[in-house]
């Protein structure tokens, strides 16, 4: 396996983790603005992700309210 990267352009809001230089085989749609790209064994390759800025955001606060709530209810037991 080749050392993983990311790519980001910044016009298009697009952001590219690239885990593997393979050639793509084929590429499968999870959600709307996140696409997995797939080697011809199946294996993931690449992860692109449309609208990254504000994915990013969004995941990042989820997972910091998330944490926050567990330490908050931690304290008060």
């Amino acid at each position: 396996m080749n050392k993983a990267y990311i790519r980001y352009f910044e016009q298009e809001d697009i952001l590219h983790l690239v885990i593997s230089d393979e050639p793509e085989s084929r590429s499968v749609e999870l959600t709307p603005n996140i696409t997995v790209e797939l080697n011809s064994k199946n294996e993931m390759i690449g992860v692109e992700i449309l609208h990254a800025s504000a994915f990013l955001r969004d995941s990042v606060l989820e997972s910091i309210q998330a944490k926050t709530l567990q330490l908050l209810e931690a304290e008060a037991a």
